[in-house]
């Protein structure tokens, strides 16, 4: 059987290892590459425990224009990217692509719906994937094909299904959307509904189905007075919520097998000033040479 589709988020990936490590971690012209390196380190530890039949490294914008015209507030509380992380930003691809992996990107989208779009045309092709990500907004993207590879303290991973989404969140992972827009998401900087946390939203999700349905049994008075009027106050910005946590899917075409090039890596770190990756790379190409 051939391996699961690897699909990585690379902002995220990249805003990782930047506060992770040190930025002394610099290439031969003393500019920094720790958040490169990270994401290169993180994505190879995975090769072998999960044998991909390919990598999709994806990137997008920072945000996309209509969900910050949907909600103006859509990631702004966010600090501006550092200077030598936004360095690194713009380098990413020819490293990313030198190992061989598909490189992807929309100027318009984010990358969580580039990677929605792989993993459905993988899906649709009796494939399996694995996301890398941290993003709770693809828990929406999980299926019986589709699992999230979550990075753990001390080098640690896991895989998270269907059935460990119900276990965190207490609702199918299609409801994801519907839970983001009534509990809301700090890190896209939406509110939710004001007093609707987190097991109240699943719990109504539960017995009513949607948000729809949640909002419809606030006008009908099923629910109580306090939490009905809190729902119906916003009942159009939480539409909207919704509407920005709902990934969107962009035409792309399912990537042919393909094994990471370590001696094209190599070459490529060596080119861009990263010596110490150069000579891992060269060393596992050597390793895994027939």
């Amino acid at each position: 059987m051939a391996g699961p589709l690897l699909i990585a988020d690379v902002p995220w990936l990249l805003y990782r290892s930047f506060f992770a490590l040190p930025k002394s971690i610099a290439d031969g012209d003393g500019r920094p590459v720790n958040a490169l390196l990270g994401t290169v380190n993180a994505i190879l530890g995975l090769l072998e425990p999960y044998a991909p039949r390919a990598v999709v490294a994806c990137m997008g914008a920072e945000q996309a224009d209509y969900r910050v015209e949907l909600y103006p507030p859509y990631h702004a509380h966010r600090e501006p990217m550092p200077p030598a992380l936004a360095d690194q930003w713009g380098r990413a691809e020819e490293l990313l692509a030198g190992l061989g992996w598909t490189y992807a990107v929309s100027e318009t989208l984010e990358a969580d719906d580039v990677m929605l779009s792989y993993a459905r045309v993988e899906e649709e092709h009796g494939g399996r994937v694995l996301l890398l990500t941290a993003d709770r907004d693809l828990y929406g993207a999980v299926s019986e094909r589709v699992a999230v590879l979550e990075l753990r303290k001390g080098g640690d991973h896991g895989t998270i299904g269907p059935a460990e989404v119900r276990e965190r969140y207490g609702i199918d992972p299609e409801l994801v959307p519907d839970l983001i827009a009534l509990r809301g998401d700090p890190s896209d900087g939406i509110p939710g509904a004001p007093g609707i946390g987190a097991k109240t939203a699943a719990a109504l999700l539960r017995e009513h189905g949607t948000l729809e349905g949640v909002l419809a049994a606030a006008r009908e008075g099923v629910l109580r007075a306090k939490a009905a009027s809190a729902l119906l106050n916003d009942e159009a910005l939480l539409r909207d919520f919704k509407r920005i946590a709902t990934l969107q899917l962009v035409e792309v075409e399912r990537p042919a097998d393909r094994a990471t090039d370590y001696l094209g890596g190599a070459a490529t770190a060596r080119r861009m000033g990263m010596r110490r990756l150069a000579e891992r790379l060269a060393t596992l190409a050597e390793a895994t040479t027939p």
